[in-house]
């Protein structure tokens, strides 16, 4: 039985953020499987407050590529990135009559994996035209 092997990815991992996994996956579906460059440039002038967080763990992932795998950071494309939810901290305020209502301050978790590749959506490389063998058809 002949194992294949997966691709290799870098992963980073931001725990504890506090923003509802709901929103920031709305970040997340933009940036995956974009190329770094690209990401990097969507995340920095996206309006949502989601995407800072989501950028510092990409930038995390690019770090670890460098440092750890010597990749060179324009070549890497994010091959996975999920939000999980984390535990939500849960406050109370209070309310008329007496009454407290509570509220949740959801966490998420972000994990981005990086792998070297073209994008989905970036071009990859031309096809090299066949060896022309001297014999033409007109």
């Amino acid at each position: 039985m002949a194992t294949s092997e997966a691709p290799k990815m870098v992963i980073a991992k931001s725990k504890y953020v506090r923003s509802s996994a709901r929103k920031a996956r709305l970040v997340a579906d933009q940036i995956r499987g974009k190329s770094v460059i690209e990401a990097q440039t969507l995340l920095a002038y996206s309006t949502r407050a989601a995407a800072t967080p989501v950028r510092k763990a990409l930038q995390s992932a690019i770090a670890n590529a460098d440092h750890n795998e010597g990749w060179e950071p324009t070549e890497l494309v994010v091959g996975k990135i999920h939000i999980d939810e984390g535990p939500t901290i849960k406050r109370f305020r209070p309310r008329a009559q007496g009454r407290a209502t509570r509220i949740n301050k959801r966490t998420c978790h972000i994990t981005i994996g990086l792998s070297l590749g073209y994008a989905g959506n970036a071009p990859a490389p031309a096809p090299q035209p066949a060896a022309d063998d001297g014999e033409n058809e007109e």
